[in-house]
């Protein structure tokens, strides 16, 4: 009788510890924001309030109930001074203090990555052998890590490459779009996985965290054949699919977005994630910098209104969110306007889709509300 007893009460305990741990698997979601911009924009004179009162960014994001905090890293970007290791470890240190979550994304490259370019850094350009550079991109992340480790600001989540839909380190005078050749591609995925899981595995065994790794493409439609072409040629060890969705550029509507999480999520049973999205408050443009979501960036049901970019990202993680999707993160939603130029002008090409009112100082805009909604 007394083996009864107990073999029931085992057995409802490891029934609450396994349906309890499903649980909270299933209610951990994200919601963020990329933040690299905000070291700059503040060197160029940017204020940021809420309620007409100067506040810092960082906080005020906390605060506003963002969980995790993206930023950028390039190689060597000779044309800026951001975005290199000393500013994303500013931008590290920033979150980390106000007790954000962070996502370092691997951009392998000395400027802007995405699926029109994936240009090689200069100091690895005279490399052609791929296991030469395969073993160069494992050094390089390796060596990031550890710096960055040093400062205690090993970030939770690597993205290794940067919307990834094209192969990734080629030449720029060769520059070849479509389909990869996934013979070198899967090499260089799986060389700067690998420098994560190892330098993981032994933050861990010092009591650290473990790193999960993201990998990212720009739009749901490319992601089912890229993972699908991944996973023929070997590509498998990671954590999270990272899709960029932009309605402007992707073919998938707001209500179909949630087959594709499903798709994904079911096919590589990894987790889902929005890493970028954005939606326009308005169609002005501020300043000289022309901005890149226009009226086709547009949504039924979802005007340019500030109102309208509110309902996009709560009707837009609702979503994700009832799809199984694990969060949302918002892209620059700090890059406003400033007297400071980019590679094409002065001011900003996205001060129209931030979460900043220009017309009123940089007042804080209903969009905050998205990251504390209460999601199903």
């Amino acid at each position: 009788m007394k083996y009864l007893v107990y073999k029931k009460i085992w057995l409802a305990a490891a029934v609450i510890f396994l349906f309890g741990q499903s649980v909270i698997a299933e209610q951990r979601f994200y919601t963020g924001a990329d933040l690299s911009y905000v070291n700059e924009m503040e060197a160029c004179g940017a204020t940021y309030r809420e309620q007409g009162k100067k506040v810092d960014p960082f906080a005020l994001f906390a605060q506003k109930g963002a969980q995790l905090v993206r930023v950028r890293l390039w190689h060597n970007a000779d044309w800026t001074n951001y975005s290199d290791l000393d500013d994303v470890s500013k931008t590290l240190q920033r979150a980390k203090d106000n007790q954000m979550k962070t996502l370092l994304d691997f951009h392998y490259s000395d400027s802007w990555t995405d699926p029109e370019k994936q240009f090689i850094p200069k100091a690895w350009a005279q490399i052609t052998d791929a296991n030469e550079l395969a073993k160069t991109l494992y050094d390089y992340t390796t060596e990031t890590l550890a710096a960055l480790d040093k400062k205690g600001l090993l970030p939770d989540m690597v993205q290794v490459g940067n919307e990834t839909n094209i192969e990734i380190l080629q030449p720029e005078k060769t520059l070849v779009h479509g389909i990869p050749n996934w013979q070198r591609n899967a090499l260089l995925f799986n060389s700067g996985i690998q420098a994560v899981r190892d330098y993981s595995a032994a933050a861990v065994k010092k009591g650290g965290k473990k790193i999960e790794i993201v990998l990212h493409i720009a739009q749901p439609e490319n992601a089912l054949w890229w993972f699908k072409q991944a996973k023929e040629n070997g590509v498998t060890d990671f954590d999270i699919i990272g899709l960029s969705y932009y309605p402007q550029w992707s073919e998938y509507k707001l209500p179909q977005l949630p087959d594709a999480i499903r798709e994904l999520k079911s096919t590589y049973q990894k987790d889902v994630m929005i890493v970028e999205t954005a939606y326009p408050w308005t169609l002005k443009n501020f300043d000289r910098a022309g901005n890149v979501l226009n009226k086709k960036a547009l949504q039924p049901n979802f005007p340019a209104t500030a109102k309208g970019q509110l309902m996009y990202l709560l009707t837009l993680t609702q979503l994700v969110k009832k799809a199984g999707g694990l969060g949302v993160i918002y892209w620059e939603p700090a890059w406003v306007s400033t007297r400071c130029k980019t590679l094409w002008a002065r001011g900003s090409h996205w001060e129209n889709a931030s979460f900043f009112d220009a017309t009123r100082h940089n007042n804080a805009l209903p969009a905050f509300l998205f990251f504390n909604a209460d999601y199903k």
